[in-house]
């Protein structure tokens, strides 16, 4: 087990990481999600030894590590800036942690040859790093992580640099990996979509703090904070400033909602709603409210379009399904589903329904 306990880390005066405590068991797949320059590689170093917190401590199976190396710690790192050999060959790159382990030449070959067909490398094993792509350097150096076996492995955004087909099919592959391993592994990303599909635990961040950590669908789906939930949408969560008025959401020019029976402790006053894009239609439908919105520009991807809009000075995103050519400008009446919204009190905490009985 690795545990973070109150943890910060503060550089020229700017804290990168604030009062972070963590628990992640041995054999759990666990990711940080949050933008760029979040905290998420700053944890990262802290978790490896590469770097000793400000305050707090690190411990590894309940014995303080903090201040310990990296060549102390069992530890395997992989960065979307790949690292590699340059002289040796790929095959002596992947097997490199083994022999300096003192494996055995059947073990080193069986654990290569294990994960270069994984990683489809098996082409390439007697080429240099410096003959590769970049995806195939990046593959690399996770095989690398993979055969040395490590109790802890810290991967830092490790598939951005890999083409789209090969990154799906890694993200599919990966937590069977970990699942076999025992290892706790930790994997940072800036992309909702690969938390979801990689599951595990999340720990959401921002500023340098972990907002929420838990099984990875139900931080998705029950945000404890408005900071959260943004952090976890891609496209961004949809907003929308109503007020809380005996019984009702009501805003001047927008339908009013009702307030679901389980809400309606929520004081009354201003209060936010948040809805993912796939909660707007262009139809009408069971629990739907309309809108009016403008379009500022519509993607389409092929099986579906990305329809762009602005109501009241707020940006919002709808995901319909099909090929929709929406003409910009365009004022658009669009439905939303108020049986998945999500709401924020004044002070961005999540409305939860009461406990039976309180």
């Amino acid at each position: 087990m690795l545990e973070l306990d109150k943890v910060s880390k503060v550089s020229n005066g700017e804290a990168h990481i604030s009062d972070v405590s963590l628990r992640l068991e041995s054999g759990t797949l666990n990711v940080l999600l949050g933008p760029t320059l979040s905290g998420k590689t700053s944890l990262m170093r802290i978790m490896a030894g590469l770097d000793r917190p400000t305050r707090g401590r690190v411990l590894v199976d309940g014995r303080d590590v903090t201040g310990h190396p990296v060549q102390k710690r069992n530890v395997a790192m992989v960065y979307q800036q790949f690292i590699n050999y340059p002289a040796m060959t790929v095959y002596e790159n992947i097997a490199s942690p083994l022999r300096i382990a003192g494996a055995d030449k059947a073990t080193i070959e069986r654990e290569v040859g294990r994960a270069s067909d994984l990683l489809r490398l098996g082409p390439y094993l007697q080429r240099t790093p410096l003959n590769l792509s970049g995806g195939q350097q990046q593959r690399t150096a996770l095989a690398r992580a993979i055969v040395k076996k490590a109790g802890l492995v810290l991967l830092d955004e490790p598939l951005a640099n890999l083409d789209y087909k090969l990154r799906e099919e890694l993200r599919a592959e990966l937590p069977k990996i970990f699942s076999e391993s025992g290892a706790i592994f930790v994997y940072a990303t800036t992309e909702p979509s690969e938390a979801l599909l990689l599951g595990g635990n999340t720990a959401t961040l921002s500023q340098g703090r972990i907002t929420q950590f838990g099984p990875t669908v139900d931080v998705f789906r029950d945000p404890v904070d408005l900071v959260t939930a943004q952090t976890f949408s891609d496209p961004p969560m949809n907003l929308l400033a109503m007020e809380k008025h005996q019984g009702k959401f009501v805003k001047p020019g927008v339908r009013d909602i009702t307030v679901p029976v389980e809400l309606s402790h929520l004081a009354e006053g201003p209060c936010t709603l948040g809805f993912r894009p796939h909660n707007l239609s262009l139809a009408a439908g069971p629990g739907t409210t309309p809108l009016s919105a403008k379009v500022m520009v519509t993607e389409i991807t092929g099986s579906e379009s990305y329809v762009h809009l602005t109501h009241d000075d707020q940006r919002w995103v709808m995901l319909t399904k099909g090929i929709h050519d929406i003409d910009a400008g365009k004022m658009l009446e669009v439905h939303l589903d108020t049986r998945h919204l999500l709401v924020f009190d004044r002070d961005g905490r999540t409305v939860r329904a009461r406990p039976a009985g309180a």
